[in-house]
């Protein structure tokens, strides 16, 4: 039968050692604990009845109101605030929203300012700009009456043909004539009052514009005013030159 093998027992060299290490971790788990105590926090606050309550968690009943988070000391560690209804936090959303969407449109109008200044760095380049977009929409009118000219003439020997037939009936064909160039005309004329009321839009937009840059120009903030106002436009009378002759 194998004998067993004898035990040696630990050299006293080795003893120093082990006893340090024992003390270290000894000190290592005292100071976890310290820490863990250190960090724990009560909540304390006062009741909707005036008790002082207090807690290793948060409080149910303070929920309403704020609770105070208190070191082991005593001293104060944060300030929890109130929890929000569903109301409550629905009014938050909408008014961090609109701090959101007001901060986005300040930056956008001093984006659009700063591309209007770099579009228009004089008053010279403004006006420049303006009448070459009004001459665009006069050369269109132009077009159109020389157009409804041309119509009017066409008119004159439908009408002479028609007075043949005072008391008749028109043929249909000459029927057919007139009507076709009543309606040109009506066209004409409706184009006429819309390139007048194009005119009148591109001029107040220009005149808003230049009030803005001159402003701009004399060293306002870009974006410290405001959206350019609209444009509003007033009912035009039709034009004297595009009325409807008699048949």
């Amino acid at each position: 039968m194998a004998a067993h093998a004898a035990v040696r027992p630990l050299s006293p060299a080795f003893l120093p050692a082990l006893l340090a290490a024992a003390l270290g971790l000894a000190g290592m788990q005292g100071a976890v604990a310290a820490a863990a105590a250190a960090s724990a926090a009560i909540y304390s606050c006062v009741d909707d009845k005036g008790r002082q309550v207090t807690a290793d968690r948060p409080i149910a009943e303070c929920t309403n109101r704020e609770q105070r988070l208190l070191n082991r000391d005593g001293s104060v560690r944060a300030v929890q605030p109130p929890t929000l209804t569903a109301e409550e936090r629905a009014d938050k959303e909408a008014r961090d929203r609109a701090v959101v969407e007001a901060r986005a449109a300040q930056a956008d109008a001093g984006r659009r300012d700063r591309n209007l200044m770099a579009r228009y760095p004089t008053e010279v380049a403004h006006n420049r700009s303006r009448e070459a977009a009004l001459d665009t929409v006069r050369l269109a009118i132009k077009s159109t009456e020389q157009r409804l000219r041309d119509l009017s003439a066409e008119r004159k020997p439908l009408q002479t043909e028609s007075e043949f037939y005072v008391g008749k009936a028109l043929p249909g064909k000459l029927r057919a004539a007139i009507d076709a160039n009543d309606a040109a005309i009506e066209a004409q004329r409706s184009s006429v009052g819309n390139q007048a009321a194009e005119l009148e839009r591109i001029n107040r937009l220009y005149d808003a514009e230049l009030v803005r840059l001159r402003a701009l120009w004399q060293g306002a903030p870009a974006g410290s005013l405001g959206p350019l106002p609209p444009v509003q436009l007033k009912p035009l009378a039709a034009s004297a030159s595009a009325a409807k002759p008699a048949p």
